[in-house]
């Protein structure tokens, strides 16, 4: 596979390619028990700068992560680089507050204290959100919006369907932003947004992987069938496809229970016979669904970042799939490379 390959989200020439990078580890954020995240400033511009030398184009940032510290770095890195060479996806659904007498992620980058976030799904907040991301990214336009976690709140499925998407579905129409979608930790209800709006694409974190196929079965072949092409975020399930599985593993942000921690050991035995590093049977098998069209790992780290182009380009014996499915690791019809 060629991590540079391209992918179109929507019908409005927006480009990405097959790797992306996911912003909410450049934020310095950190998420359940503390280990997932806390990427300096300094470093997680020279990730994204590396990312863009590379040949990545497409960058995934949101408010929430790291209360805008994600989209400031961004700015700060992408600062002066043609804005045609690159593609940005941010979120609506958090607004950020300063607490008085604090400063603002642009004034004080480092600083996490001083902000909250109030869950909001408003067409007013949508727009507030948006002005607010540009902002703090530098750019005047971002290319992709992505209507951020809705089933966090009781009211949030509804705020979306009567305000988020229809304010989206407007600025697509009239050009200011090219592609709309959401991203969410589960896959049922955007599938009721796809059935009901014309969105383009779906980041689906963590439920379509080598470890976890819980959309397999029916939110992917709606995918197909509805043209919208899946970002899948969190390839390695927040570290137990990618860490020492001897030791504790996080999935989903937390400690991952032990017949998963089992499970990922089976899946990492098999890629071990035929000389295969885990982490790139994970991020190529997500990517040869014909629903999925990029992936977007977080980088702590540049070699971390580089390892992750590489890994996508390795060879893959077709015996490891073969055993796999053999094995009932994965679905017995999975598309694989």
């Amino acid at each position: 596979m060629n991590p540079l390959d391209k992918v179109t989200i929507g019908n409005q020439g927006c480009e990405v390619t097959q790797l992306g990078l996911g912003g909410a580890p450049l934020s310095g954020m950190v998420l359940g028990d503390g280990v997932y995240g806390g990427t300096a400033s300094d470093e997680a511009r020279r990730i994204i700068r590396r990312a863009h030398e590379l040949g990545i184009n497409y960058f995934d940032t949101a408010p929430l992560y790291g209360s805008g510290r994600s989209e400031v770095r961004y700015g700060a890195a992408l600062a002066g680089i043609d804005r045609d060479s690159y593609v940005i996806s941010t979120k609506v659904g958090r607004v950020l507050e300063v607490y008085e007498g604090g400063t603002t992620a642009a004034e004080s980058p480092d600083n996490f204290a001083d902000h909250y976030s109030v869950d909001s799904w408003t067409r007013d907040d949508v727009m507030r959100s948006i002005e607010d991301s540009l902002g703090r990214l530098r750019t005047d336009h971002v290319e992709i919006v992505l209507v951020h976690d809705p089933d966090m709140q009781p009211y949030g499925e509804k705020q979306a369907v009567e305000e988020a998407f229809p304010t989206l579905i407007e600025l697509r129409e009239q050009g200011t932003i090219k592609a709309i979608g959401c991203g969410m930790n589960e896959w049922q209800m955007p599938a009721a947004f796809i059935r009901r709006f014309d969105i383009d694409a779906v980041l689906l974190a963590g439920r379509y992987t080598l470890l976890d196929h819980d959309a397999y079965p029916e939110f992917l072949p709606l995918c197909v069938e509805r043209d919208v092409k899946i970002i899948v975020g969190g390839p390695y399930n927040s570290g137990i496809l990618a860490r020492d599985l001897d030791g504790d593993v996080t999935f989903n942000y937390e400690i991952a229970p032990p017949h998963l921690v089992e499970r990922a050991r089976m899946l990492d035995a098999v890629c071990r016979r035929h000389d295969v590093d885990l982490k790139a049977a994970a991020l190529q098998f997500v990517l040869a669904h014909p629903a999925v069209g990029t992936v977007v790992p977080g980088a702590q780290s540049v070699p971390e970042l580089e390892e992750n182009f590489a890994l996508i380009g390795q060879t893959i014996p077709g015996d490891v799939w073969a055993e796999m499915k053999a094995e009932g690791l994965i679905p017995a019809d999975a598309v694989t490379p």
